[in-house]
């Protein structure tokens, strides 16, 4: 935009509710990143996708311009020392953000990575929780919202930032942006907009275009490479469904929930053995609610014996600890290799009430368990091989989540399903649960047919099991239940 060289460009993480319910996780206190002055791009400038790229998403956003320097200003006076609004784009690439650990450096930081423009509307007169931002790809409206009920009003994002950092004037603070960001690619055309629909003269930005091109130049491996899973293709399409990925939780229907409910471990146990399946138990754990059923679908997080230099770099902020923790959804399960290593903690209260308020069915790990106590007053059921005070720094590197792996002697992989009760758990493959559960309930109305007979009197040769002629009285008790 022509006149506006920011000498800052800050950016807030999340800020709007429609995002917040999106990422599952609502922030106490608002928290930023520095974006280079060179990402900044006018209106119409191509964004290259870097070649070798696959998630590069935009972001729509309202960016508020510093008019006068600002140093420790009260909240309430935060909106005055803003002179001017306009439209911006706070363009990631997912790819690099392992890379990054939360900085945002390089997949937020590249050139052209933050239009904006084309106008400035001028903040006098202006309500601050009157405004609004509009998102459109390839002319679809895809984000839509207002600054009624943002978390962090623009004038405590103003107040907060000016307590540490001296605010000059043309410094641009990006103030988060709404549901509805998400995957573009070459080809495709990216148009914001800010407005103030019900101020007079509805004044706007006009349309902040960006046409995205293919990147021809591929990373070099004298610095970190794109990488991507599903955690990053999730976050960056803004679903799982809408990045082509299968729900984890779908194969739970009420009906197979309440038909997996109705038989217990053992006899589950019984029909995985007659698949074939010997190996299916997760072995020498405690509940801290046995009286609870545990019932889900896996999720994985893996941990790898504790070396200095690695918990450096990956044991700090949002590790894949936290990751696993605050990506639950409903009917999932944490299942958790520890490696038998009962020497620290793998989960605390903190993170296991996290995991109960995102709906999580459960937690599983082969490892200990901090502040034991407090994770048994919650209601989510925890499996854990023994209470120990250590931090997990202790033995262990969180390193990644997602993945096959090994937990208590089984093998575990996402999607599984995990069934617990007081006999133990089990690991279910999918594509089995049908036919087990199937057998499971026809097992178990077998053995309540036989504990009638043997509380008649009855002795169990030939009755348990069933052979010859009980099998016939069977079939003629069997309608009758």
């Amino acid at each position: 935009m022509a006149g506006l060289a920011p000498g800052k460009i800050i950016a807030l993480h999340l800020n709007y509710p429609s995002r917040i319910a999106q990422r599952g996780r609502t922030p106490a206190q608002p928290s930023y990143f520095l974006k280079p002055g060179t990402s900044v791009a006018a209106s119409g400038a191509p964004l290259e996708q870097p070649a070798g790229t696959e998630l590069l998403a935009f972001e729509g956003e309202i960016a508020i311009v510093i008019g006068r320097e600002a140093r420790r200003v009260p909240p309430a006076d935060g909106w005055s020392y803003v002179s001017h609004v306009t439209a911006a784009n706070d363009f990631g690439l997912y790819d690099l953000r392992s890379a990054d650990k939360g900085s945002n450096l390089r997949s937020k930081g590249g050139d052209g990575f933050t239009p904006l423009g084309p106008d400035l509307i001028p903040a006098a007169g202006l309500d601050p929780s009157a405004l609004r931002v509009r998102t459109w790809v390839n002319g679809e409206l895809v984000q839509d919202d207002t600054t009624a009920e943002l978390v962090f009003p623009f004038g405590r994002l103003v107040a907060d930032l000016s307590q540490l950092i001296t605010l000059e004037p043309g410094d641009v603070i990006l103030t988060g942006t709404p549901a509805g960001s998400s995957v573009v690619g070459p080809g495709d055309i990216v148009e914001v907009e800010v407005d103030a629909p019900t101020a007079p003269g509805a004044p706007s930005s006009g349309r902040l275009v960006t046409p995205i091109v293919q990147g021809t130049v591929a990373f070099g491996d004298f610095g970190a490479t794109p990488a991507v899973d599903d955690l990053q293709r999730a976050e960056a399409w803004g679903s799982r469904e809408a990045a082509g990925l299968a729900p984890r939780a779908d194969i739970l229907t009420e009906d197979l929930k309440a038909r997996i409910g109705s038989v217990g471990t053992a006899t589950l146990s019984a029909q995985l053995r007659k698949h074939g399946y010997n190996n299916v138990s997760i072995d020498g754990l405690q509940s801290t609610r046995p009286g609870t059923r545990l019932l889900g679908v896996a999720r994985t997080l893996r941990f790898i014996p504790n070396r200095e230099d690695l918990f450096e770099s990956h044991g700090g902020g949002y590790n894949a600890q936290k990751r696993a923790f605050d990506t639950l959804g409903v009917d999932e399960v944490l299942v958790i290799e520890a490696r038998g290593e009962t020497g620290t903690g793998t989960v605390g209260d903190i993170l296991a009430l996290r995991a109960q308020v995102r709906g999580a069915a459960g937690i599983v790990t082969d490892g200990g368990v901090r502040d034991v106590v407090a994770v048994a007053a919650l209601d989510i059921p925890t499996y854990y091989a023994n209470a120990h005070p250590a931090v997990l720094g202790r033995r262990h590197v969180p390193w990644d989540t997602d993945l096959t792996i090994a937990c208590g002697g089984a093998a575990v992989q996402v999607g599984d399903i995990i069934v617990g009760d007081a006999d133990g758990l089990l690991v279910i493959p999918p594509g089995l649960v049908e036919s087990v559960v199937d057998g499971a309930i026809e097992q178990e109305r077998q053995e309540t047919f036989i504990a009638e007979m043997v509380a008649a009197g009855e002795s169990v040769d030939g009755l348990y099991p069933l052979a010859g002629e009980w099998k016939d009285r069977y079939a003629a008790w069997s309608p009758k239940k």
